[in-house]
């Protein structure tokens, strides 16, 4: 850890959160229960020992700038990371109750929440959870989910989200489907492979084209709408599928294949209603979860 690098007040960057996500000096002021002097001398320290210009300001309304966008989601993830703080010191964590519902693929849900359940549980042991296992979009609007795993970011205003991670991803094979179908190399004839479709074939045939994979379908013999049935396949030694690392990693039978291709990169949001702000239940699930994921 860099001591040094550590020198900004914690106050300043809560003020710089607060306005960012208000939308204005005052209405931040407010939330923050000081005044808009106060919330103005800290953006303008803060700007001061960042060297940075953080807003734009247009009469009474203020823009980030693209410095102030970069380092918004940093200061959410300290701003959840305070949120965790303040609940185990006060044990107030221990006494949230209640059901939290959580929408992921059921890939994600599979290999990668389990984990964070163990520490939900640990922290606090009265919440109740459920994790909806599905390769489709959950209506948050509708309340059929309360927090979201989802690749791609939502356009919906009464929603938040928040970029996580952001995984690479690539082709993985077991050693059983090189021994029957042999090393597959971006330069070779590819006729002889079998690719496991993720969901819609002529999509997948689509993307794989673009990278210079000259398929056809009859490349993929297999395909499945559950990405856990696509893994199991390829894990059978029937095809080469796609996977992300944080994932594959946990799979010593799987190895990288045709490695001439760039790994490609998969976004993770986060997304909760607007409700997030003031349900302590899904707060801490959405900033236990962000925490986790976070490089």
């Amino acid at each position: 850890m860099n001591w040094n690098s550590i020198s900004f007040d914690w106050n300043q960057a809560r003020a710089f959160l607060a306005v960012a996500e208000e939308h204005s000096l005052s209405a931040a002021a407010e939330v923050l229960g000081v005044t808009q002097p106060t919330i103005t001398r800290q953006i303008a320290a803060l700007e001061k020992e960042l060297r940075v210009v953080l807003f734009e300001r247009t009469g009474r309304s203020v823009s980030l700038t693209p410095v102030g966008l970069t380092l918004l989601e940093h200061v959410r993830t300290m701003a959840g990371g305070a949120n965790m703080v303040s609940l185990a010191a006060s044990g107030q964590a221990e006494d949230i109750e209640g059901l939290v519902r959580i929408s992921a693929a059921d890939m994600t849900a599979a290999y990668i929440l389990p984990p964070i359940l163990d520490q939900l549980k640990d922290i606090a042991p009265k919440l109740e959870l459920e994790i909806l296992a599905e390769n489709k979009l959950s209506d948050l609007l509708l309340r059929e989910a309360d927090i979201a795993l989802r690749h791609a970011r939502p356009e919906q205003p009464d929603l938040f989200a928040k970029l996580v991670c952001e995984d690479t991803a690539r082709f993985y094979a077991v050693a059983k489907y090189t021994e029957n179908f042999g090393q597959p190399r971006l330069k070779d004839d590819p006729s002889h492979h079998q690719f496991v479709s993720f969901g819609d074939v002529e999509g997948m045939l689509g993307h794989l084209t673009a990278l210079g994979l000259t398929l056809t379908k009859q490349n993929f013999r297999y395909a499945s709408q559950s990405q856990i049935v696509e893994w199991e396949i390829a894990r059978h030694g029937h095809g080469i599928a796609i996977m992300t690392d944080r994932i594959a990693c946990k799979f010593s039978d799987f190895q990288p294949v045709l490695t001439e291709i760039e790994p490609f990169t998969i976004s993770t949001w986060l997304v909760a209603h607007r409700e997030l702000q003031s349900s302590k239940r899904i707060r801490l699930v959405f900033d236990l979860i962000a925490e986790s994921l976070s490089p």
